[in-house]
């Protein structure tokens, strides 16, 4: 687990989090005494029930995000992973949301919350308020069995609780149908979660035996580092297909809490903190591949986002919402002015769901005219291929060089290149007109070589393509060459400024060009980017992911990008 945190004082931490939510959304404002983030007096909040949910801190952006117009009119928080006080909630019910409507509490199956928020209540209806509470608990990854007596603990499926009955607050309904609709919804949740790891607390001691193995997984792991159902060593695929069967095994006695029969599931995805947005991704495809094809369910709404975590949770949790009343899609289409809630797809869009595409590439995949420019197509390919296969031998150098002054995989992208363009030779042998068989490797470096490298490679070699088709027709001579890379040259200066002494692969190419133009001699041009390129050793970086490493390295070693171009070079030449 990770320890770091930039904010180590816990109560600093919850404090200034609180306070940054009136910053991002002006339609709330903070009790900081009692950590009270409510809505702003207006009218409108004035015409409705008022849904106060809340519980401890380090769940965000639940329950504090999710205040404000169609969502919460107020959320109360306590501690990392504790209850607030009966009294912060107290305070809540009577004075900090509108009471004329009546009030809805929302709170998760916790012990903690059940008993403080519950004390606040029945205060609350003791002073003569109309106040309802619904309690939430959608957790299948502990069953039955060893839930007991406390039943499912309550997890993401809560924001969609919130989300609904808060659009039907806004509608003005009164609270016994507000409240009906919390339960309805609440009742017909299932989710489950797992993770990879275990979390720190700041300000707490690290606990080393809380880890979890490399390669282990926790399936039904809680939002507060509770141990779930089991943990094993299985990839994404497995452990979804695992959380899946939980949540929909109706053989499952212990855990068939819901049999999903309605013709509309809403599924939400929920990121439980510390998974990259990419990775996210790929987890929504899975799991919305594998409950098609495994259980024939296509989701009427697909929510995936960050909504309920558990500080930075290396993990994810999967809801499904079995819509049972029409109503609920429409309200959970429904808009909503708070910062926690992210679904921004309109209820239009997903019932006209289009399935137009465009696969015309007709523009794209167009055939490169033959141009009167002529290179022998044996030599040429004995000198490209050997240009080539010394790039290749020159990565591991090309690697350690870009090891000590970059990210090191400049060598790897260029034997990736490399290889790719005799993979195409073998399949689309040289032709012998220059413009049409440069044309043909420009794809296979677009395709083949990322980064930066990679884009200005190419971008060169599409400017060489049209500068072959202005020479004058005839054979390919080096003198040719040498006029087509000085326009390419110069093409390349537009989208990049670096020069000669800037330390990057431009050190090795114009040295290149310059003496094959010179001289018309392939063998003297190489050798003067051989030495351009040994001369980048000891010159600072101006351009280039060298500029941002420190250290004495670029005095020790060539620059890579450079130095595999004039490998090239050399390979092209035929030097030893």
């Amino acid at each position: 687990m990770s320890s770091k945190h930039f904010i180590n004082d816990p109560t600093l931490l919850v404090n200034t989090a609180l306070h940054s939510l009136t910053l991002t959304n002006p339609n709330v404002a903070l009790d900081a005494e009692h950590k009270i983030i409510y809505r702003r007096p207006s009218e409108q909040t004035a015409s409705q029930v008022s849904i106060i949910s809340g519980g401890g801190s380090g769940h965000e952006p639940s329950f504090a995000g999710m205040v404000g117009p169609g969502m919460l009119a107020a959320a109360v928080a306590g501690t990392i992973f504790a209850s607030p006080s009966a009294e912060q909630v107290r305070t809540g019910i009577m004075s900090r949301v509108d009471t004329g409507n009546g009030v809805l509490v929302v709170v998760m199956n916790y012990t903690g919350d059940i008993l403080n928020f519950g004390m606040a209540v029945e205060k609350a209806k003791a002073a003569g308020l109309g106040v309802e509470m619904v309690v939430v608990g959608d957790d299948v990854g502990v069953g039955r069995a060893q839930a007991g007596k406390v039943g499912r603990r309550g997890i993401a499926g809560t924001v969609l609780v919130l989300k609904i009955a808060g659009a039907l607050a806004a509608t003005g309904a009164p609270l016994d149908k507000v409240a009906a609709m919390a339960r309805l919804t609440a009742a017909n949740i299932v989710s489950v979660g797992a993770s990879l790891e275990h979390v720190h607390v700041p300000g707490r001691e690290v606990n080393t035996g809380e880890g979890l193995a490399l390669g282990q997984v926790e399936i039904g792991m809680g939002i507060h580092n509770e141990p779930g159902s089991g943990s094993g060593k299985m990839d994404l695929p497995q452990m979804v297909s695992t959380m899946l069967t939980q949540l929909l095994d109706t053989s499952d006695k212990d855990r068939a809490f819901l049999e999903v029969n309605s013709k509309e599931v809403v599924l939400l995805i929920n990121n439980l903190g510390g998974v990259s947005v990419l990775e996210m991704g790929g987890i929504t495809a899975e799991v919305v591949s594998q409950l098609e094809q495994k259980h024939s369910i296509r989701p009427a709404r697909i929510i995936s986002g960050t909504f309920m975590t558990s500080l930075n949770g290396q993990g994810f949790s999967i809801s499904l919402l079995n819509v049972v009343d029409p109503a609920i899609i429409e309200l959970l289409d429904s808009p909503s002015e708070v910062t926690g809630w992210a679904a921004a797809v309109q209820k239009n869009t997903w019932e006209n769901r289009s399935t137009a595409t465009r696969t015309d590439t007709s523009a794209v995949n167009q055939e490169v005219k033959p141009s009167e420019l002529k290179l022998e197509p044996s030599s040429a390919t004995a000198a490209l291929t050997n240009a080539l296969e010394n790039v290749i031998a020159a990565e591991p150098d090309v690697t350690r060089y870009d090891t000590v002054v970059g990210d090191g995989d400049c060598g790897i992208g260029l034997k990736r290149g490399g290889e790719a363009i005799l993979e195409n030779l073998k399949s689309k042998p040289l032709t012998g007109d220059a413009v049409v068989d440069v044309a043909s490797i420009v794809p296979v470096v677009e395709n083949n070589m990322d980064g930066t490298s990679g884009a200005l490679y190419a971008i060169f070699l599409n400017a060489l393509v049209a500068a072959l088709r202005s020479q004058p027709v005839g054979d390919a001579t080096p003198k040719v060459w040498a006029a087509a890379l000085k326009q390419s040259c110069d093409a390349l200066s537009a989208y990049t400024p670096a020069r000669p002494g800037d330390r990057t692969l431009v050190d090795a190419l114009y040295p290149f060009v310059e003496e094959l133009g010179r001289s018309g001699n392939v063998a003297a041009a190489a050798e003067a980017s051989l030495k351009a390129a040994d001369a980048t050793k000891g010159m600072k970086a101006s351009l280039g992911r060298s500029v941002y490493v420190g250290g004495s390295g670029y005095e020790e070693v060539p620059d890579p990008g450079a130095w595999g171009l004039a490998c090239f070079f050399k390979g092209l030449a035929g030097l030893e």
